[in-house]
């Protein structure tokens, strides 16, 4: 797929000289446009949401929400925390879990997989100073700060005892290629160490194609590129909205 979104970008600025774009910032705009479109999931997630409560929604194939639904569970990972200290375990990252979260969807904690409440920091020291609020093993809760998940009651407080199901962000993509010498192009190869194709699905190509030409356009200074690319993606817009 990123070889397929590279070549029509390529071939698009490249019809007017409009400009070449090297790999290294091919890389990175697509990184940035892969990026917008998997926020882009969750506000219309959001809307579609809406639209269901507002009974304007449609059911079966034309169910959108259940689309969006299945899209942002790809990018689901349910992982066992690793302990810091006492009852604090910590976060999601790329060094303790193997990806960093975009959003923690619930908390599970005890061998029952009891669902811990997310609570405030001011909230905590309330429900900790009444015995009849209080976290207990039954209704367990979590506060966050920065790296950190301190988990309540305190007698949570061995591995495994917290499993986390978040969604998280997707793989940078890596367009990878080799040399053959010359002033040639660089040709694709899909078997270097660090290749990665975009996460998002086949449906999106046209979108991310949009963006890329929108960073392009902004890079290279020509305004046509930015206004071809923003007109595409008003029209891609009013479609979802329809």
């Amino acid at each position: 797929m990123i070889n397929e979104v590279r070549q029509t970008v390529l071939a698009i600025l490249n019809k007017n000289n409009y400009g070449y774009i090297s790999p290294g910032d091919f890389n990175l705009y697509a990184e940035q446009a892969q990026l917008d479109l998997f926020e882009d999931y969750f506000y219309a997630y959001n809307y579609q949401n809406n639209k269901e409560n507002s009974r304007t929604s449609g059911t079966g194939y034309a169910d959108i929400k259940k689309g969006y639904e299945e899209v942002i569970d790809f990018f689901s990972v349910t992982l066992p925390l690793t302990q810091n200290a006492a009852n604090v375990f910590f976060m999601p990252s790329e060094v303790t879990t193997g990806s960093d979260y975009y959003l923690i969807n619930k908390v599970l904690i005890g061998a029952d997989s009891r669902e811990a409440e997310r609570v405030s920091h001011s909230k905590i020291t309330l429900l900790n100073q009444s015995l009849l609020t209080a976290p207990s093993n039954l209704y367990p809760a979590y506060t966050s700060e920065g790296a950190n998940m301190t988990v309540f009651p305190a007698t949570f407080n061995q591995p495994g005892d917290v499993v986390c199901q978040y969604i998280r962000y997707p793989r940078p993509p890596r367009w990878t290629y080799v040399n053959l010498g010359g002033a040639g192009e660089p040709v694709f190869d899909q078997t270097q160490p660090d290749y990665q194709d975009f996460e998002l699905f086949e449906d999106d190509t046209n979108d991310l194609i949009i963006k890329i030409l929108q960073y392009a356009g902004v890079s290279i200074r020509e305004a046509s590129v930015v206004q071809y690319a923003s007109s595409q993606e008003s029209t891609e817009e009013q479609q979802e909205k329809l």
